[in-house]
């Protein structure tokens, strides 16, 4: 594959040697290996949940640094001036901290600052902990949520405007998997059980299909990673995916 940006393509990160999130890692890698995607989403039992989306999302990060960084020599500032999905959706960048209003900047632009920018919360221990038993932040769920948003984005225009370079590439299959893997994950329901035992399931909408051959049960919630709205440049795609 073509030569990457080193800036853009940067080391994968990994869990400590020990910790509970590489045990979790071994998990995902085995279930992920059988081929069960649906399985692969699924919360352990008796694993903790902020536990599970740390390590899920750390895994998102290295895949979507990967999958970019073949295309940095296809996606620059000449190519794709604008961070865009389409001529209906286009992404500008802030932080919220050293850039408060959003700004209109590159692709590659904004995919540097979006990766520094995870990469610098993955590595804050108050965020991200790697001691075992060490405890997360009370708006965990909420920073997961805004790092898979913004990963969804480089999906979105990798789909749009890159999709021929990748198959040329010959890692069509490999995106595809990927991305499933992502919006099974990022659309779940969580599951209490009379046990009250919880479940990392199937997306919301597939859900719906499967409802009407079963009764609607008082233990379930919707638990969205990202909103609806958001997975719009990408809607037959993902609808595609959960209906599968």
């Amino acid at each position: 594959i073509g030569c990457r940006n080193q800036k853009t393509f940067r080391p994968k990160k990994s869990a400590p040697p020990g910790s509970k999130g590489l045990q979790l890692k071994k998990h995902i890698d085995a279930t992920l290996g059988s081929g069960n995607l649906r399985e692969a989403v699924r919360l352990p039992l008796g694993e903790d949940l902020n536990e599970w989306l740390a390590v899920n999302t750390v895994d998102f990060f290295n895949q979507v640094n990967f999958l970019y960084g073949t295309l940095t020599e296809f996606c620059t500032s000449l190519t794709c001036p604008t961070m865009s999905a389409g001529p209906k959706y286009e992404y500008r960048w802030a932080d919220g901290i050293t850039v408060k209003k959003p700004m209109e900047v590159s692709a590659p632009k904004y995919v540097e600052y979006l990766m520094d920018w995870i990469e610098a919360q993955l590595d804050d221990e108050s965020i991200f902990p790697q001691k075992l038993g060490a405890p997360f932040p009370h708006n965990f769920s909420d920073i997961v949520k805004t790092i898979l948003k913004r990963l969804f984005r480089v999906y979105a225009h990798i789909y749009h405007s890159h999709f021929q370079t990748i198959v040329n590439l010959k890692e069509a299959a490999h995106l595809n998997t990927c991305f499933k893997h992502f919006v099974l994950f990022t659309w779940v329901s969580i599951w209490n059980d009379p046990e009250l035992t919880i479940y990392f399931s199937l997306s919301v909408l597939w859900w719906i299909v499967i409802a009407k051959q079963w009764v609607f049960s008082h233990f379930w919630q919707e638990f969205n990673l990202i909103d609806r709205g958001e997975l719009a440049p990408l809607q037959e795609i993902v609808e595609s995916i959960l209906q599968c």
